[in-house]
């Protein structure tokens, strides 16, 4: 009986029941397609991963096989687990490559593989070993623990899901932004312009510095020609290329030099950013940023019902072991796909909202208007007095960037100037989205940009976008890490992103 390895997933007559990829993939299945498509039961395959778990009873013995592509693990059923353990030295963490037989599992999972020593058509073997103190054994491991491991801690059930999550989440917005007519786009990561102007920016300089003489004096050259920084939004290209395609997005990374480490911080990170032409108030960005966390949220949902059957999902429920992380990811899952529109208040209302509160509890901390609205009051806000998502919109002008507009007429208070701009803050993590109308009048930008002591020449490829065609728009950043440790219910963005880093680590 021969063994199906690459052409498995060519045979014509398993045609109807494989899906596109895997029947015109040249790989070897994987452990997913496995489940997906299973072998006719009996036949000889042959598949390979990492050892997750040994089990050794008298007369029979399992080995837990992963090679990361599902949460499943494929069960391999040992004969003679006697001379085969201590024959190949078998450990948890090897990576293994085996040949048997495929049949109807007897426990918990459909099927099994079976492996006979006896049997000329059956193999075992060791790929790679490992030493002898390998860290990852099946046991509770904390994440902070994990985070010292930045080589190995994606061979645990809950990360390796969070990085198929990750994958997950990208290709929903990709999918929902393509139903909207978005041209997805990549403007620069090295820029020499500073979007949010808070000057928490990485410098970017070739290693040897080449001099050059400028007026007698010998001075080092820049590189670029002027100094140059990571990014730390790319909001400004991402502007100049949406007024040429009407709606532009990009998930990007982006930098920041801000020497805060937290659980909600990194300093590098990837930013969801999205521009829109032809809208003209804020509301119109509210509802879209709402669609689109109720579509993703939805989708992802939608996966977690169907989990054990379809073999396609992200196994975020089947590799959570907690009942209180299943029972936060549910929760936050209903806060988001609750029936009713989330609210929506302007900084004013807010402000009132917490100083009423703060009277209430004769607190001496009330906040002044101007003040900022803090984590912690943001978290009250959406959890405790909304319990939802909550937009909270026209901010006074002196908190947020040069770009972005006075409010709507029907809010605007000279004496109190606010810009047409939101955050989106959720609860138990604080703030998610940010975003604005962008201010498209030549006048008035030149006029705010000098106010605020810019420097004009250094902004002129900005600016000439409001002398060429410009149009109404506006669009908004959203940490994609943060989506993802709230959806996936991790406290910490450093879990939820494959090698992080803030200040003071960057181990590899």
């Amino acid at each position: 009986m021969r063994i199906l390895n690459a052409s498995y997933s060519r045979m014509p007559s398993r045609c109807a029941s494989l899906n596109f990829r895997s029947y015109f993939s040249s790989l070897k299945p994987t452990i997913k397609d496995l489940f997906i498509s299973p072998p006719s039961i009996e036949s000889t395959i042959s598949t390979q991963g990492h050892i997750k778990s040994i089990r050794q009873f008298k007369n029979i013995g399992f080995i837990d096989l992963s090679d990361g592509t599902t949460f499943h693990n494929l069960s391999v059923v040992l004969q003679d687990p006697e001379s085969t353990l201590s024959e190949l030295h078998l450990k948890v963490g090897q990576s293994i490559n085996v040949a048997g037989k495929w049949i109807a599992s007897k426990g918990t999972q459909k099927y099994e593989l079976l492996y006979n020593p006896e049997a000329n058509d059956h193999n075992l073997q060791v790929i790679g070993d490992v030493e002898d103190a390998y860290p990852i054994q099946k046991k509770s491991q904390t994440y902070q623990f994990l985070r010292g491991l930045p080589t190995l801690r994606h061979r645990t059930a809950s990360l390796a899901s969070m990085l198929r999550f990750r994958s997950f989440m990208e290709t929903k917005l990709m999918e929902f932004f393509n139903s909207q007519n978005f041209t997805k786009t990549t403007p620069p990561l090295i820029t020499s312009s500073d979007c949010e102007g808070a000057g928490e920016q990485f410098k970017v300089e070739q290693l040897h510095k080449k001099e050059v003489v400028v007026d007698g004096a010998v001075q080092e050259e820049h590189f670029f020609g002027k100094p140059a920084f990571l990014t730390v939004s790319t909001q400004l290209h991402l502007e100049v290329l949406t007024l040429s395609l009407n709606r532009a997005w990009t998930l990007t990374p982006c930098f920041r030099a801000e020497d805060s480490n937290t659980n909600r911080h990194l300093s590098e990170f990837w930013m969801l950013e999205a521009e829109i032409c032809y809208i003209d108030h804020v509301s119109q960005l509210t509802d879209f940023t709402e669609d689109m966390i109720r579509y993703v949220t939805g989708a992802l949902k939608s996966e977690a019902i169907n989990e054990q059957s379809s073999g396609h999902s992200t196994d975020l429920l089947s590799s959570r072991f907690k009942k209180e992380e299943l029972e936060t990811l549910k929760n936050r899952w209903e806060t988001i796909m609750a029936p009713q529109k989330w609210p929506s208040v302007t900084y004013s209302e807010a402000i009132d909202i917490i100083n009423k509160v703060k009277n209430k509890n004769k607190s001496k901390n009330r906040l002044t208007w101007g003040d900022d609205i803090q984590t912690e009051h943001e978290k009250w806000l959406a959890g405790t007095h909304f319990q939802s998502p909550v937009f909270i919109t026209d901010y006074p002008r002196s908190q947020k960037p040069f770009y972005m507009p006075k409010s709507h007429s029907s809010v605007y208070n000279p004496e109190r100037p606010t810009v047409a701009c939101y955050d989106l803050i959720l609860p138990e993590i604080g703030e998610l989205v940010g975003g604005s109308m962008r201010e498209h009048d030549y006048e008035n930008l030149v006029q705010e940009m000098t106010r605020r002591n810019m420097n004009l020449k250094e902004m002129d490829w900005y600016l000439s976008t409001r002398l060429n065609g410009t149009v109404p728009h506006g669009g908004f950043g959203m940490g994609f890490e943060r989506l993802l440790s709230y959806i996936g219910a991790m406290e910490n963005v450093k879990d939820v992103i494959p090698f992080p880093r803030v200040p003071q680590s960057c181990t590899c």
